[in-house]
């Protein structure tokens, strides 16, 4: 799909560092120029401590709609945004950013809604299932909320952390109503089993659970991407699982922030 720039061109800037290695950019504003939309994402080299003085310039930019941000803004640009989707709010963290009527930001989180789409892109059922998650940092709490909000029978978070693993039970428990537990990392008897570490970046990795315990009843998903098939995931098909791997999660992504972004009130 060719990309068109012209003076009629929206924004919608990527503020991270390093940048360097982010393809995001080319990959979302193709899928914009597939939906239609003539708008086109950019890298922006953003050192931490300037962030503020970037979205003030970016809020002063009328053809600017939004950003998206990435390491190390996305608490930090919680503050800068007028307005927050109930997963940023509850989580105090912002992926996304789009205008609001009055030219403020209205912020959300994307990582839960991105990892819970490719899921169901690759045929998994959240409706009525059990899941287990492994891992509660940004990405792990983030799906947590999304597999609640798509109909989760039961969601039970696993993470070597306890004191923040209880804190997110106790933070979500408003919501969950019963139906979020924390435990351990045994996938016996899930639906669905995530894994929501980082581990499986590295060779050396150990695996987040014992693939013993893995059948070909439960769909597994990762969120690690850019590292080819990971251990976890290998060991997931060798069992017989269907899989939705961080490559998956990644293009889901595309159609999550197109999606959010249309909403905007323009």
């Amino acid at each position: 799909m060719h990309i068109n720039l012209n003076g009629r061109t929206r924004l919608y800037p990527l503020l991270g560092d390093p940048i360097i290695y982010a393809r995001s950019p080319d990959w979302l504003s193709q899928r914009m120029a597939e939906r239609g939309m003539n708008t086109i994402s950019l890298p922006l080299e953003v050192p931490e401590g300037n962030l503020g003085q970037v979205i003030e310039g970016l809020t002063a930019i009328n053809n600017v709609d939004g950003f998206s941000l990435t390491m190390p803004h996305k608490q930090t640009g919680f503050s800068y945004c007028a307005t927050h989707s109930e997963t940023s709010e509850l989580l105090g963290v912002v992926s996304a950013a789009r205008r609001n009527a009055d030219g403020s930001w209205h912020g959300h989180t994307t990582d839960g809604d991105a990892f819970v789409k490719a899921q169901i892109d690759h045929g998994a059922v959240i409706q009525g299932a059990r899941v287990l998650i492994l891992g509660v940092g940004g990405a792990g709490s983030a799906i947590a909320i999304s597999m609640l909000d798509q109909g989760a029978k039961e969601v039970v978070i696993c993470d070597q952390d306890t004191p923040r693993m209880n804190a997110l039970a106790t933070l979500l428990e408003p919501k969950a109503q019963g139906r979020l537990q924390t435990g351990a990392s045994d996938p016996t008897g899930f639906d669905l089993v995530c894994n929501a570490t980082p581990m499986g970046m590295n060779e050396t990795d150990p695996l987040p659970l014992d693939p013993s315990l893995l059948s070909d009843t439960m769909f597994v998903g990762d969120v690690v991407a850019g590292h080819g098939e990971t251990a976890f995931i290998r060991a997931a098909r060798m069992a017989g699982c269907p899989t939705a791997d961080g490559d998956a999660m990644v293009v889901a992504v595309l159609d999550v922030m197109c999606d959010f972004l249309e909403r905007s009130w323009q």
